[in-house]
């Protein structure tokens, strides 16, 4: 299965959503054209996310959806998780525990 590896911040918002996007989107243009890859954002480290992450993380899950990419989120802290399903976003992503 073709992956591609993007850490998240430690403060993912609008400080630093730029440079991650960049990054991001350089790992899901890795992935190419043949669909069923999978965009892997570790999260594991990451302590925040505001709204302007939250806005990242779903352009580039949408981004990933048209190009039939998955994006999966690793390491998600609990209190990321929790909000992802208060703004119902939970379902648009894989979410995998730490490795």
């Amino acid at each position: 299965m073709n992956e591609s590896l993007v850490r998240a911040p430690l403060q993912l918002g609008k400080q630093s959503r730029v440079a991650f996007r960049d990054a991001a989107l350089l790992a899901l243009e890795r992935l190419g054209e043949v669909p069923g890859g999978r965009l892997i954002i570790d999260l594991s480290e990451t302590q925040r996310v505001d709204s302007a992450g939250l806005g990242t993380l779903v352009m580039l899950q949408l981004r990933a959806s048209e190009l039939r990419h998955t994006v999966v989120l690793r390491g998600v802290s609990e209190e990321i998780r929790f909000l992802l399903l208060m703004v119902k976003l939970e379902e648009r992503f894989v979410i995998e525990p730490r490795k």
